[in-house]
């Protein structure tokens, strides 16, 4: 997996309840990336992106802006080894 990098994302503010989730999955799919998103019981988002780190990068810039209608007021990342999720984006549910 040369080049593959893996990002754990935090995405605080007004973020459930306008269709985050989909649009995340949206941008995922496009850039090719592997992973999930979902929501988080305290109103936050969370996402895992695995992929190029240019790819990556792409995604936390659009999830900085977020769909209309978010308010975006903080995204944490965490940079971490990749785990293999090239390839694939779901949306998870609890």
């Amino acid at each position: 997996m040369s080049g593959q990098c893996r990002a754990h994302v935090i995405v605080s503010g007004r973020v459930q309840g306008v269709f985050f989730r989909a649009f995340t999955e949206d941008i995922a799919r496009s850039l090719k990336l592997g992973g999930w998103v979902r929501n988080t019981p305290d109103g936050r988002v969370e996402a895992v992106f695995e992929g190029r780190r240019e790819d990556i990068e792409n995604a936390l810039q659009s999830c900085r802006q977020g769909p209309s209608g978010a308010r975006v007021e903080d995204v944490q990342v965490d940079w971490q080894e990749p785990r293999g999720e090239r390839g694939s984006f779901s949306v998870r549910y609890f």
